[in-house]
């Protein structure tokens, strides 16, 4: 544990990309090899499930520190972070020095699950006398299963493709599916030659940047294509060995909740790969996301939802086809191969929900602006640019790929409610629920939102909230409705479960509207005639 917490510190105390990969190229050459295994499960979230309830380790805490619970919760509210507050309260200075690697800690918290509540106990406080601080944070943030630290997936790569000498995108590659340090070892996941030994093993996905000039400077136009930029879940659909498997973007492997891509084992083809939008299309018409959350995270599906939102693929590419990975050839030859594949499968009538999304045909960057306002209509976030010749890459890349979203509906509301934020801002109020007024003049509470503010504004409003408390809910202050700010949002959609009457997707502060008194903030009326 001791060289993970020394990882964990160096990569914590820096926010500079070439010390973060130093940090883990030092780990990687001397950790021992399933510490190393647990430490990219870990840095990409996967991570262990939680074997003791928070209840009880804020209880046992709040003992050891020998303090009321009620100053343990203020204490908590303040830090911002529960692993943390525990490691502050419990550790006095002395420690036991274990030498219990990664991976024993691991181990041990997984045989707590089926345990009695005394023998938890006893292991966690005896865990706490063992461990220096900084040890002790980890530690709690591995049985809770809250383990996040600020290392990106490209970060972890580079670093392993140094140690191992192997290029970028095969240990991206590797690194990809339903992988886990209790099923695989280091050696067979990143360094045996068959990286295909897990079939269903998808590809990293290409990511686009928001493109923020004018597309006219991205030279003729005759070099990119336009497409629409669906709102559903980025997904790769596989079919190896007659096998079908279907990935969402956050590598989860969700197949089983959409049967109806199993027909796709009725095609000859195999040793495919496609990368598209997974929607819900019904009568030929793309339903929007707030139609497809009714599908997500179910794992038995039945009849009746299966016809009321039958989901399907909107198909924009291809990266394997008859077994060879062709990412690296030009987008306009990936996506010839997969219209053809699309057509084939219709001109012999099979019911494969997988359909071509065609590009866009304009004759001018002006042309195309006109077709991008109209891009709500088609329940799409706007539009995608790729170069023609591009290739297909991995992670978020500049210079190929473009994102030119619609601009977001904003609406001014009130601020009602503010709580604390969690790591560098949990002595900050910023995390806020916002409302508009209605016919009776009331202001009725639509969205929250925590993100678009600057660490002095953030600064500000803390001091407002503090000197402007009306009640206390727990971390939760309702405070003087007088703050006025506008909130932007990429969609709304009708929702019997708000009071407000109203879902927002992606709600987020633009601006505080400081010119603004409360008085004049929107209305309910106004906020519902955006669902048009």
């Amino acid at each position: 544990m001791k060289s993970f917490a020394n990882l964990f510190s160096e990569i914590d105390a820096s926010t500079k990309t070439r010390a973060k990969v130093k940090a883990l190229e030092k780990y990687f050459t001397h950790a021992p090899d399933q510490d190393k295994l647990w430490t990219i499960a870990l840095f990409s979230h996967k991570r262990p499930k939680r074997t003791i309830s928070t209840t009880l380790l804020r209880t046992w805490a709040a003992e050891v520190a020998k303090i009321p619970t009620w100053l343990f919760e203020e204490s908590y509210h303040v830090v911002g972070d529960l692993a943390e507050s525990i490691s502050l309260m419990v550790y006095d200075g002395t420690y036991f020095a274990s030498d219990k690697t990664l991976t024993n800690w691991i181990n041990n918290i997984q045989k707590q699950r089926d345990k009695e509540e005394e023998e938890k106990k006893e292991f966690v406080i005896k865990a706490w006398k063992e461990l220096n601080q900084k040890e002790i944070f980890l530690f709690n943030k591995l049985i809770t299963g809250g383990f996040r630290v600020g290392v990106s997936q490209k970060l972890i790569t580079k670093a392993l493709a140094k140690v191992l000498n192997q290029e970028e995108n095969q240990i991206a590659h590797r690194l990809m599916g339903n992988w886990s340090p209790d099923t695989t070892t280091f050696e067979s996941l990143l360094i045996d030659e068959n990286i295909h030994a897990d079939l269903s093993k998808p590809y990293p996905f290409y990511l686009a940047y928001a493109i923020e000039e004018d597309p006219a400077s991205l030279g003729p136009i005759s070099d990119w294509q336009a497409e629409y930029k669906w709102d559903g879940i980025r997904s790769q659909i596989i079919k190896r060995s007659n096998e079908v498997f279907l990935w969402s973007r956050g590598e989860e492997l969700v197949t089983d909740s959409y049967p109806e891509f199993t027909s796709l084992k009725e095609v000859a083809q195999d040793g495919f790969t496609i990368d598209g939008e997974l929607l819900v299309i019904k009568e030929g018409e793309i339903q929007s996301f707030n139609i497809l959350q009714k599908r997500l995270g179910r794992k038995k599906v039945s009849k009746k939802m299966l016809s009321e939102y039958p989901c399907a693929i909107l198909a924009y590419d291809l990266l394997e086809y008859e077994g060879e990975d062709i990412r690296n050839h030009h987008l306009n030859n990936r996506r010839t191969l997969l219209k053809e594949l699309i057509q084939k499968w219709q001109s012999e009538s099979l019911d494969i929900p997988i359909i071509f999304s065609d590009s866009i045909d304009f004759e001018s960057w002006e042309q195309l602006k006109s077709i991008r306002s109209t891009s709500r209509e088609k329940h799409a976030e706007g539009l995608m640019l790729k170069h023609v010749n591009g290739v297909y890459k991995i992670g978020r890349k500049k210079g190929e790929w473009w994102k030119w979203k619609v601009d977001p509906l904003t609406i001014d509301a009130v601020m009602l409610y503010a709580q604390r934020g969690h790591g560098r801002r949990s002595n900050l109020y910023s995390d806020f629920t916002f409302a508009v007024w209605n016919e009776a003049g009331n202001l009725i509470p639509f969205a929250k939102a925590y993100s678009g503010l600057t660490d002095k504004e953030f600064g500000e409003i803390t001091k407002f909230v503090n000197q402007n408390t009306i009640e206390r809910f727990g971390p939760v202050r309702s405070v003087k409705p007088e703050l006025v700010f506008e909130i932007a949002f990429e969609g709304i959609n009708e929702s019997k479960r708000h009071k407000s009457g109203v879902a927002l997707r992606f709600p987020r502060i633009k601006r505080w509207r400081k010119d603004k008194p409360a008085s004049e903030a929107d209305t309910l009326e106004n906020l519902k005639a955006l669902l048009n």
